[in-house]
């Protein structure tokens, strides 16, 4: 049995996960950087990273009642993220790779969002609507790599609702409070709905949103105006993409993926298309370790292990440029 460690580190949370080769989540623990006010600064988040690193580590390693030389391979999200987050990540990554001389794998961070939720769901062959802070987009798997069919020309889904919720004078993470406003509001404001050919646009939405606010409009009704016209958005695409790709599978992953609203808009169109409707755990949803471990371990299996001398980060790493071996269909 390989036991693969992975550390999460793209954004505020770090984490370690440790997963062995059969898809058993042994450990994840996870520490998150909260901001005293405004979002989230990558410099900061980057310093809590240092910060609770040896201890989250510690934790991890108690929690699957292991030790560091129990562990096959290291993995860490090698990007997309902010750049201070994961190069503070990734070096505690290399130094424990070569500590222990075990190999280094970097994992993508969509993958990984799209590979916990396809073992925690059992998902075979999905089409994934991955949303988060960071990254909004429509992908599947097709000749070796996961393409992207529909994804955001500018903020991401919630990146959107936290900035919208600070607007409104709400605490971070702005997503919970906003969805549960949602729920009191009851006139559709009129607000701008972009969609460009299987892509979405949310910078307008957040001003429009932000300015209907400044008019005295209730937050009931801002906050439910904004999210049913952002997921109709999002939604739109994901459906045409359902069409076009004749997936059975619609797979709901990342931190968005909790959200009560959005998995009932998209659960009506997997019935529609005769597709099984999947949304990753709500424990899993978020950035967490044991995704990035459980990817490692499926690299490992192919000997994907990378030199440390040349393991650069890459914050604008893009999910389509990765061979994906493991997966045949």
């Amino acid at each position: 049995m390989v036991k693969v460690l992975g550390i999460e580190c793209t954004a505020h949370t770090y984490g370690v996960g440790i997963v062995t080769d059969r898809g058993e989540i042994l450990a994840n623990v996870n520490d998150t950087y909260v901001p005293l006010k405004g979002g989230i600064h990558p410099r900061d988040s980057a310093q809590h990273h240092s910060l609770v690193a040896v201890k989250v580590l510690k934790q991890a390693l108690a929690e699957a009642k292991s030790s560091l030389e129990d562990i096959d391979a290291i993995a860490a999200s090698f990007g997309p993220g902010f750049g201070p987050c994961l190069r503070t990540g990734c070096t505690v990554a290399r130094v424990l790779a070569l500590s222990l001389g075990k190999p280094l794998i970097r994992v993508n961070h969509c993958i990984a969002h799209v590979e916990i939720g396809r073992l925690l769901t059992g998902a075979r062959d999905p089409l994934t609507v991955y949303v988060s802070g960071g990254n909004t987009m429509i992908t599947a798997y097709a000749e070796g790599r996961y393409r992207v069919f529909g994804e955001t020309l500018d903020i991401a889904l919630g990146n959107f609702l936290d900035v919208l919720a600070r607007e409104l004078g709400l605490p971070h993470p702005g997503g919970p409070i906003i969805e549960k406003l949602a729920e009191k509001g009851k006139h559709l404001l009129p607000l701008p709905y972009v969609v460009k050919g299987q892509d979405v646009s949310y910078s307008g939405l957040l001003t429009a949103a932000k300015r209907r606010f400044k008019e005295r409009g209730s937050i009931e009704d801002v906050c439910y105006s904004s999210q049913e016209v952002a997921f109709d958005m999002l939604v739109e695409v994901a459906e045409r993409a359902l069409a076009h790709t004749e997936k059975k599978e619609l797979l709901l992953t990342g931190g968005v993926a909790a959200n009560k609203r959005l998995q009932e808009k998209l659960s009506i169109i997997a019935k529609e298309h005769d597709a099984l409707f999947l949304v990753v755990p709500k424990q899993y949803a978020g950035d967490n370790g044991a995704m990035i471990a459980w990817t490692g371990a499926l690299a490992h299996k192919f000997c994907m292990s990378d030199n440390i001398e040349e393991s650069f980060v890459q914050p604008r790493w893009r999910i389509d440029e990765v061979e994906v071996p493991w997966r045949k269909v």
